[in-house]
């Protein structure tokens, strides 16, 4: 059993008797199952949490030949972007354990209060347009989390514009959020991490025009020049 990460007195077989609504439905794919459920806080005072729940779901590498929860990659990158000051979800628990040949795993994490989805953000704009110095900030604001994440090496994989989450408010500049990070992985040279988000990116960036996905580029090559060309 493998229990890396483990920030309650709750085991394994606890947190997998708790469950709730599906917010994402098990999908068959990596061998095995994923899903999500969203589970209501105990108390007034807790959060709502969201508890990915895996059976038999891997990836492969150098170190984990025969697989491992592809949670456990998630794990890792949501704290390694942590250390390098973005934000990602509060990990709550983490926990896997293989039962015969198939491994169960868990990852709770605390939902992000305030924040939407750049995907979501740009549909509410069609109905309510916001001043353009605020897009502005928000497509800045993205630019630079994913200048850090980039120049550290790392790729998200699955950057769309429903995994980037903002938060907006008045008087104080936007915040940008990182989820989904099942599929992230290190990779050198940077350059080919931030080549590979950034056109995924463009080819999923939901609502958002292309004026301003211009002025996301703009900002983006301005801290990555030698990017420019190859992203024009």
């Amino acid at each position: 059993m493998e229990t890396a990460q483990n920030f309650s007195n709750a085991t394994l077989n606890d947190w997998w008797a708790r469950t709730g609504e599906w917010v994402e439905e098990p999908n068959q794919r990596r061998g095995g199952a994923s899903g999500v459920q969203l589970l209501a806080p105990s108390t007034a005072q807790q959060p709502w949490l969201y508890s990915k729940r895996q059976v038999g779901h891997r990836f492969f590498s150098l170190r984990y030949p025969c697989g491992r929860p592809t949670v456990l990659r998630e794990k890792n990158a949501m704290q390694a972007l942590e250390r390098l000051g973005l934000k990602v979800p509060t990990l709550v628990f983490y926990g896997a354990e293989k039962q015969g040949k198939d491994w169960y795993a868990l990852l709770v994490t605390e939902a992000l209060k305030d924040f939407i989805s750049l995907e979501e953000w740009y549909s509410q704009l069609a109905l309510q347009p916001v001043d353009s110095a605020v897009v502005s900030e928000v497509l800045q604001a993205v630019a630079n989390a994913l200048t850090t994440m980039h120049k550290a090496g790392w790729q998200h994989s699955c950057c769309y514009a429903k995994h980037i989450f903002i938060k907006t408010k008045s008087a104080q500049a936007p915040e940008v959020a990182f989820l989904d990070l099942e599929k992230a992985r290190r990779r050198w040279p940077a350059q080919g991490a931030a080549l590979h988000d950034i056109k995924q990116l463009g080819r999923h960036r939901g609502a958002m025009p292309d004026s301003d996905w211009q002025l996301f580029l703009q900002f983006y090559c301005n801290q990555n020049p030698k990017l420019r060309t190859k992203l024009a």
